[in-house]
């Protein structure tokens, strides 16, 4: 009946009109919807390289691109960025897919599909002859060998660096390639036709110029952020950096990648939690962050277990291609930038004033609860969240400077209205990594595991626990003033010799207890033998008991 009044009504002109452009804005919608991929590949197909690329940027959606933070240092990369959708190639004719570093921020090889599902997963691949990243060079002839065209286009969003970095090499042939000014790590930034010959013996990186009267330069750098300690030092082998003008002389280029490389080494103390953040994980995020993961990593004594199951998290977000083993790899790599040697300040410290993106131990610490997945920006707030229990984590050593009386602690802590979580570590960082930012205090006694506080909320507490003999300037200098650079509390507890096991092993009279400077003239092996190795800690909870009750108060404001 309903349908039957309508046609009485009589044929309205203008409501049909509407209809009809409604249906046409539908149908056109539906159209560009589900077939825009195949008419964008089909039309940079018939364009050049250059308009291709000019076509596809414009047709972005503003908001797919990545929104910044400008507060943060961090975020600075935005500024110079741009977000595009990146072909994925397929067997298909067509043209050529632009290949320059502008053009496509795709890696060696850095999507891959799985056959079982279909989805995306993330993969690192060897540059290989599909590569819009690098290319192979074989025998005496450059043989580029572009991706087949495509059909198919990849949806992920890939931002572009800024070809800021490609400066006029002319501007640096005058220019010394090194600073040798830190006490941490010499550091050369080199920029033009660069060249690394990877080799155990001599491995070297060539900056070939075309001019005769370039001032011949070369350096012997050990790329290890810890200059100043001989002692491992010595066991380092030197990268020789330097100039030719001999292009005939020049090894050609097997592989030609379109990113900046940065060599380094993992030799060291690596190995050792404390010495992978100062001397490579935090000195890496500082010199190589700023590619946003257009980087190619050199690593001299290259782990791969370490590199790519302990961080491979971090190491995956740090830059998207895989590793060249610098000891070990037979080809000639060629870049147009290269640094050799990382940036490093002070231990688990960053100076933003002489940080390329002015970063700051924030921004690493933002960028460690990026990479983990860590959910926590900022600790417990006792006076707005009164029903909630602080968590405490309880760093508890098994070896030397153990807690003697570690269950009376726990009791004591539990009392004052903490939940106490008890652990040494764990060999799967991810997973340890979100039981500290689970935590609003992190409380242990001096050693390589209070470095997990990187992984607190912003404005958690850190107890550390000093032991007997002298050592509050290294404790403060290793961990309390990092921890205020990343913006967490800091509180210090330095036991007395009541409170420790020494007592056990040397009387009251000797100069373990009576002159501790005397057994640090000893050298840092006979003082640590004594006060690291031999010593463990029973607190006095009377004594230590202040100390959590301000660590609570400092939650509560």
């Amino acid at each position: 009946m309903k349908v039957a009044s309508i046609y009485r009504r009589g044929f309205d002109l203008l409501s049909l009109g509407v209809g009809v452009l409604i249906g046409c804005f539908l149908v056109s919608l539906t159209y560009v919807t589900m077939y825009k991929s195949d008419m964008l590949a089909t039309m940079a197909s018939q364009m050049s390289k250059a308009d291709a690329y000019s076509w596809i940027s414009q047709q972005i959606d503003s908001e797919s691109k990545p929104r910044c933070n400008h507060g943060s240092a961090a975020s600075y990369l935005c500024e110079n960025s741009e977000t595009i959708e990146t072909a994925r190639v397929s067997s298909s004719a067509g043209s050529e897919i632009p290949s320059q570093r502008n053009e496509f921020s795709a890696s060696e090889t850095t999507r891959a599909s799985s056959p079982a599902d279909g989805k995306e997963q993330s993969a690192k691949l060897p540059c290989d002859p599909d590569s819009v990243r690098c290319t192979i060079n074989n025998g005496s002839k450059d043989a580029f060998s572009p991706p087949p065209t495509s059909v198919d286009v990849h949806r992920s969003q890939v931002p572009v660096k800024s070809s800021a970095w490609k400066s006029d090499p002319a501007e640096f042939d005058t220019k010394p390639m090194c600073d040798t000014s830190s006490h941490r790590c010499d550091l050369c930034d080199i920029h033009g036709d660069i060249r690394i010959i990877t080799g155990k013996d001599s491995p070297s990186v060539l900056r070939v110029t075309d001019s005769s009267s370039t001032d011949h330069q070369s350096w012997k750098v050990k790329p290890y952020a810890r200059k100043w300690d001989h002692g491992v030092m010595g066991y380092m082998k030197p990268v020789t950096v330097r100039t030719t003008a001999d292009t005939a002389a020049t090894p050609r280029c097997d592989v030609t990648h379109a990113v900046p490389a940065v060599v380094f080494s993992m030799g060291g103390y690596v190995g050792n939690h404390f010495h992978d953040f100062t001397d490579v994980l935090v000195p890496a995020f500082q010199t190589a962050r700023q590619f946003d993961g257009e980087v190619q990593l050199v690593v001299a004594r290259l782990n791969r277990w370490w590199m790519n199951a302990k961080y491979g998290p971090y190491f995956r977000k740090l830059s998207r291609y895989d590793a060249i083993d610098l000891d070990n790899d037979a080809r000639v790599h060629c870049f147009e930038r290269a640094i050799v040697g990382l940036r490093a300040d002070a231990d688990l410290m960053i100076d933003p004033a002489k940080s390329p993106m002015g970063y700051t131990m924030s921004d690493f610490r933002q960028f460690m609860r990026s990479t983990y997945g860590l959910n926590r920006d900022f600790a417990l707030k006792l006076a707005e969240q009164t029903e909630k229990k602080p968590r405490l984590l309880m760093i508890a050593r098994s070896g030397s400077r153990k807690f003697m009386n570690a269950d009376h602690i726990v009791k004591l802590a539990e009392k004052l209205g903490f939940e106490v979580v008890v652990t040494e570590g764990a060999l799967d960082l991810a997973e340890f990594s979100q039981t500290v930012n689970s935590c609003d205090v992190m409380f242990g006694v001096h050693g390589a595991g209070l470095t997990n506080m990187v992984f607190l909320p912003t404005n958690a507490v850190v107890i550390q626990v000093v032991p007997f003999g002298g050592h509050e300037w290294i404790a403060s200098t290793y961990f309390g003033n990092p921890a205020t650079g990343m913006e967490l509390h800091y509180l210090e507890y330095t036991i007395t010799a009541d409170e420790s096991s020494l007592t056990e092993l040397y009387p009251r009279d000797d100069p373990v207890f009576t002159d501790p400077k005397s057994i640090h003239k000893l050298g840092w092996v006979k003082m640590g033998e004594i006060y690291l190795d031999k010593q463990n800690v029973r607190l006095d909870l009377d004594r230590f008991r202040p100390v959590l009750e301000k660590a609570l108060d400092l939650l509560r404001k």
